[in-house]
């Protein structure tokens, strides 16, 4: 995996929030990053929760009502910053403390779960903001270096059998059931993993959007090792 932002023709690198927010996506470029070097011990953190479920939504509260080390309180302060400056920009960001997603086992020749390449779509203009603070990180990859799996002709043939309607509901078919956010990679591809501590913007497919919007998934997990993602 490449780590390699700054040249990359997908990714743009600043430096201040308000960028973050004002830039316009262009072009290739459909991801947009904050790299920041984050202080503090997120760890501390991930061990002082408690997690209830598989995906375990923290409340700002829950992070104030900790008792942390100097260390934890500086990763607590950014989480919390994070959280109002996404808030006050009209966001709605939700820190989440992740054992796993849920798999999709349903079909054996086509993934439509977070783990699988994927985009996002809203029927209004937004973005999906990211950070991970701890544990594995997500995957974005260029446009060019995937297809839609709808696109590939076994899959196709596949999914046409499954739908056995009319062929002009096929579309819809595959639209109502998820089938064409996700992406297969090229055999070259090479993924660009987004780090711990960066904060991402990334583009979304809805119908304002002026570029192509981000192929992404999430990572798998390490072994006994939870991840704690900001989401939006």
């Amino acid at each position: 995996m490449s780590n390699s932002f700054s040249d990359s023709k997908q990714i743009k690198m600043i430096s201040i929030f308000s960028e973050l927010v004002q830039t316009d996506f262009k072009g290739e470029m459909n991801a947009l990053c904050w790299y920041r070097n984050l202080e503090g011990d997120f760890n501390e953190i991930v061990t002082k929760l408690p997690i209830k479920e598989n995906i375990t939504e923290v409340y700002p509260e829950d992070l104030i009502a900790l008792q942390l080390s100097e260390k934890g309180n500086i990763a607590r302060e950014t989480i919390l910053n994070d959280l109002q400056l996404l808030a006050d920009y009209g966001a709605s960001p939700s820190l989440n403390l992740l054992k796993c997603y849920e798999r999709d086992a349903e079909f054996d020749f086509i993934s439509t779960d977070v783990y699988s390449f994927h985009v996002d779509r809203s029927p209004i203009a937004t973005d999906t903001f990211l950070c991970t603070y701890h544990g594995a990180a997500s995957d974005i990859i260029s446009n060019s270096q995937a297809e839609q799996k709808i696109l590939i002709p076994e899959i196709r043939a596949k999914l046409k059998e499954l739908h056995n309607g009319p062929e002009e509901e096929f579309e819809n078919f595959l639209e109502e059931n998820y089938f064409d956010l996700h992406y297969q990679l090229h055999p070259d591809a090479k993924p660009i993993n987004l780090g711990l501590g960066h904060l991402w913007r990334l583009a979304v497919d809805h119908p304002k959007q002026q570029v192509l919007p981000c192929i992404h998934r999430a990572p798998i997990e390490n072994e006994g090792e939870y991840r704690l993602l900001l989401i939006c």
